[in-house]
């Protein structure tokens, strides 16, 4: 998809009405952030994506372009949405077209993806796969079996008949579109389009006869409606957070196989990515790490000035934008080879270690630290 221009609309305009509550569900926090800016920062991640237009009602504008600058989102611009699903979409798909809808006038691109700002898990990998589809075919979506079966019922309330479960699919999204495709359907489609319809895929079909490309998606690209999905939400997260953990090496040669004790140990507990290096020679490598999707990091060294080498992992960190997202936890152990019986650290580097793990905090980087003597 880098080859392709490629933009991205969310819609997050909707009053929530069945999630109950006042707050609308994209605004809802989850681990005190708002669940729009997961949606955003997934498609932030995604390098090949220009721009991201989110589309919200006149008056949470406000609140939007808070949490972008709160969050730090970049490439991101808001858009005062319409009454309806529709009508909010193609005042989001206006910022590329007319020049009366937006003072700045954003590069029209080739596709555009269409993705619910209550759909915090969507990977790259499937956002790829729809727009390579939807380059080829004018349109795409992502689809998911049918958990239930569809049923009709008469005027009288029974049953008149049932779908056959294995022939139908459940749209989701993200979906994609040649822009001009999607645009078209757009200015063409009727005011009853505009105000009771919801799928984009049936505008592309009934207005432009683009047959949409069909791409079968993953089990975590549902969307929040419900007060308990925030519930999951949370669980997912927190669960994605325990996943993995990256051991980086960094001590002499004599002590290296102490070093390799603590990820052979944690490897029957968690995922382990092991990397002995000397971190001022290697940056390149560490960078290939934090750029994958990793939250947890154990820094082993055998160094007298153990916070310097932690600096320069926070540092990186911080260039990476990884906490942007999520809290990142980083443990330093210091390995302590001296043949002395007393404690290699005073009371004034404890102090200056404690000091820099509140200020890392801020940054959501949590810093721990273990000293460990070994002879």
């Amino acid at each position: 998809p880098s080859a392709v221009s490629v933009s991205a609309v969310l819609p997050a305009g909707g009053s929530g009405e069945r999630l109950g509550g006042a707050t609308p569900k994209q605004f809802c926090a989850v681990q005190g952030r708002p669940l729009v800016s997961y949606a955003v920062r997934a498609m932030e991640r995604v390098s090949w994506i220009s721009n991201i237009i989110v589309v919200v009602s006149p008056e949470n504008i406000g609140t939007m372009k808070t949490i972008i600058e709160k969050y730090g989102h970049k490439r991101v611009m808001v858009v005062e949405g319409g009454i309806t699903r529709h009508r909010s979409i193609f005042n989001g798909l206006k910022v590329f077209a007319e020049k009366e809808f937006s003072s700045h006038l954003l590069q029209k691109p080739e596709v555009v993806i269409i993705h619910d700002a209550v759909r915090p898990f969507v990977e790259e990998d499937i956002l790829s796969k729809v727009v390579m589809a939807a380059r080829e075919h004018g349109a795409a979506g992502a689809i998911r079996p049918l958990v239930s079966t569809v049923i009709a019922s008469a005027a009288d309330g029974c049953l008149d008949h049932s779908l056959e479960r294995a022939r139908y699919r459940a749209s989701e999204m993200p979906q994609a579109f040649l822009f001009d495709t999607i645009y078209e359907a757009y200015q063409q489609c009727t005011d009853y389009d505009l105000d009771y319809g919801t799928e984009c895929l049936h505008l592309a079909l009934k207005y432009c006869k683009t047959n949409a490309k069909l791409v079968e998606g993953t089990a975590d690209l549902w969307k929040v409606t419900y007060k308990r999905d925030l519930y999951a939400v949370e669980s997912i997260i927190k669960d994605n957070l325990s996943q993995e953990v990256c051991v980086i090496i960094n001590v002499k040669e004599s002590v290296t196989q102490v070093g390799f004790l603590l990820p052979e140990s944690l490897k029957s507990q968690i995922k382990v990515e092991a990397v002995s290096i000397s971190q001022s020679k290697n940056d390149s490598h560490l960078r290939n790490i934090f750029s994958g999707q990793c939250y947890n990091f154990v820094c082993v060294n055998d160094k007298k000035c153990a916070i310097q080498e932690t600096q320069k992992l926070v540092d990186m960190l911080e260039k990476s934008d990884i906490p942007l997202l999520y809290p990142v936890v980083l443990i330093s152990v210091h390995l302590d080879i001296s043949e002395s019986n007393s404690l290699s650290i005073g009371m004034e580097e404890l102090t200056s270690i404690k000091k820099f793990a509140r200020e890392t905090k801020k940054k959501n980087i949590l810093v721990y630290g273990v000293l460990i003597q070994y002879k």
